[in-house]
């Protein structure tokens, strides 16, 4: 309880800082998005058992310009706090869920992360402001190719970016520290679970398309064991290839 306090003023008293410099057009609509972020939390704690997000993942919100990461004519919406098309009938997801599948991945600044479903690349720019090294995959090859280009000239260079099905995940680059993906599938995938590190953690939503689907958090625990535990319903768009 102490530190999910702590966690809290430490939100509460960061959405009322100036998240950049007073030249910076978007600052108020960051300090907005991150104000309706931690309110949103407080709504889900019951579900989630959060009061507050890690500071520094709230910082890595505050940071990465959503802006960059949406089609021009969504400029003005870009730091609501809900999701927006990206093309390709894809989205990049509601900042609120960002935040929390971020921090439910409970990383450190030497961690290496794993996403399955890249979109615009805004999930990997978050990741790669917090940690060591982010491989990222993504099905859609002109998402993929974009994303990459995006990735590179904001100066995300710990962030690679994989055309491929990541069903499958990158066993290549395995095994991580955690792995997200921001895809519904209709089942935990095996080789993401595989490529996990003891003590990893994996945040999936399952569920089928067009029903209810639930945002999983994977804690493997040894080889042999892993914690599975509901957080929230969600709503995300399905995890495709060639996979069953």
């Amino acid at each position: 309880m102490e530190r999910s306090l702590k966690y809290m003023i430490a939100a509460c008293l960061f959405v009322t800082l100036q998240v950049q410099g007073g030249d910076d057009p978007y600052a108020k609509a960051r300090q907005r998005m991150l104000a309706a972020i931690q309110a949103t939390v407080i709504d889900t704690r019951g579900e989630t058992g959060r009061e507050a997000l890690a500071p520094r993942v709230m910082e890595a919100m505050g940071k990465v310009p959503r802006h960059e990461f949406v089609p021009d004519e969504l400029d003005a919406v870009a730091y609501a706090n809900r999701p927006l098309p990206v093309g390709h009938g894809q989205t990049i997801s509601q900042p609120y869920i960002v935040a929390l599948m971020t921090d439910l991945l409970d990383i450190d600044e030497d961690a290496v992360v794993l996403e399955i479903g890249t979109g615009s690349g805004y999930q990997a720019a978050v990741l790669g402001a917090l940690v060591n090294r982010v491989y990222t995959m993504e099905i859609i090859e002109p998402l993929a190719d974009s994303a990459k280009e995006r990735l590179a000239r904001l100066g995300y260079g710990n962030v690679e970016v994989k055309f491929a099905d990541g069903y499958y995940g990158w066993p290549e680059k395995g095994p991580f520290d955690a792995i997200i993906v921001t895809a519904a599938a209709n089942h935990i995938p095996p080789p993401l679970v595989e490529q996990l590190k003891p003590g990893g953690r994996l945040v999936v939503p399952v569920g089928e398309r067009f029903a209810v689907q639930h945002l999983l958090l994977v804690h493997k625990l040894d080889e042999q064991r892993v914690q599975i535990r509901q957080i929230l319903p969600v709503r995300f768009v399905p995890l495709t290839g060639g996979h069953g």
